[in-house]
Formats: structure tokens, sequence, C-alpha cells
């Protein structure tokens, strides 16, 4: 059996609507929101009482998915003033192609996100970045040059 595709990424996050606003900023569409809970949702993510609302949030192509988690009961567990660098172990970051840099990054500051370095140049092909944004949510940028 082949693998068919990359369905999406989940990212449980502090505020639901606050990850909503930056994403669909960012140029993200909202599927929809669902409440989940009861047994299936117990047994898929091996907690016990679990009760969270998800968004779903789709890229302008249809391709590329986010799932953002918003936890009730069991409560997410981390600090949010945690935010780890982007050398740690883990999930590291979610990475969009843009068309205009810096005015994505203007737009997204107004949501809160900091530029963790500055926009940087890899020889003549892009501008990247890193962006800190909601729940500590590193995202990163990339422009195509020419």
């Amino acid at each position: 059996m082949a693998l068919q595709r990359m369905d999406n990424v989940g990212i449980v996050v502090e505020d639901l609507d606050a990850a909503v606003a930056f994403f669909s900023e960012l140029g993200m569409e909202l599927e929809g929101k669902a409440e989940i809970e009861g047994l299936f949702a117990d047994q898929a993510v091996g907690l016990e009482g679990v009760r969270s609302t998800i968004a779903m949030m789709r890229t302008p192509d249809g391709h590329g998915r986010l799932e953002l988690a918003q936890y009730r009961t069991p409560a997410a567990i981390g600090d949010a003033s945690h935010n780890p660098p982007p050398n740690t172990l883990g999930l590291h970051r979610v990475m969009y192609a843009v068309d205009d840099i810096d005015d994505t990054i203007a737009r997204l500051r107004t949501h809160g996100a900091e530029l963790l370095g500055e926009v940087a140049r890899y020889e003549d092909t892009y501008r990247l970045c890193y962006l800190r944004g909601p729940s500590g949510i590193i995202v990163a940028l990339a422009e195509k040059i020419g």
C-alpha cells in the first residue's frame, strides 16, 4: 500500500480565534470549525474526556491544510510564555510561499507576529524569514526573487 498524500498538519493553540485570524491574514481560508468530543476522539488521540474545538484552514491552491485545535479538556499542556528557538526538537515550523514578504510581515505583525531574525536573501532565488505567531508557532515565509 502506498502513501496517498499528506492531509494536514495539526497544531494545538491557546486561542483558536486569534490563530484563525492570523492564518486568515496570511491567506489561508477557513474550511470550517467543529466541536470534537466523545469516545472516537478519546480513542484517536489516546486521552480521556477529550473536548476540543478545531478549525481547518486551507491554502488558496487547495492542497495544504492546517488543523488548529484548542483543547478544553484535558487542558493543553505547555507554557505559552515558553517560546523555544528554531533548533528545538519536534515540529520545527510551517513554511509558506508568498508573493510579497514585506507586505505579509506587516500584515501578520498586526496579529502579534514577531520576526525572529531578519529577512535574509538566499543567493538570487529567495528572500526568507521566520516569524513567531500565536501560541509560539514558528511560520517561515519564502518569496521567490525574479
